[in-house]
């Protein structure tokens, strides 16, 4: 049930896009999990995501009416299905000199 509430909602991607502030990307995604400035002064931040883990008390709800009905043995297949809702993905966001993006890139930095 604890799970059930406590997902993240979705990111708004469409919220942040080229000539965005570093701010309102950081704002939608939190803080970057990786940075990394560049030689030619740009900085390249990596940020995970979760997408479909949103909170949910109609799921909550559904998981207590289970654990009563079957005294507390839903949690053995309860909690697996929790644990593997939502998708994790990465977005790398290059800003310029001045924290605007110029390049968003799904998936992981290219190796340097």
């Amino acid at each position: 049930m604890g799970m059930a509430m406590s997902g993240k909602p979705d990111p708004n991607l469409g919220a942040s896009g080229v000539g965005s502030p570093r701010g309102q990307v950081e704002m939608q995604l939190g803080s970057p999990t990786t940075s990394t400035t560049l030689p030619d002064g740009t900085r390249m931040d990596l940020y995970s995501y979760e997408i479909g883990n949103t909170p949910s008390p109609g799921r909550a709800i559904r998981h207590g009416v289970m654990d009563v009905l079957t005294l507390g043995i839903w949690e053995v297949i309860g909690t697996p299905i929790e644990a593997w809702t939502g998708q994790t993905h990465s977005l790398v966001v290059t800003y310029d000199a001045s924290d605007r993006v110029i390049i968003l890139t799904r998936g992981s930095p290219p190796q340097m």
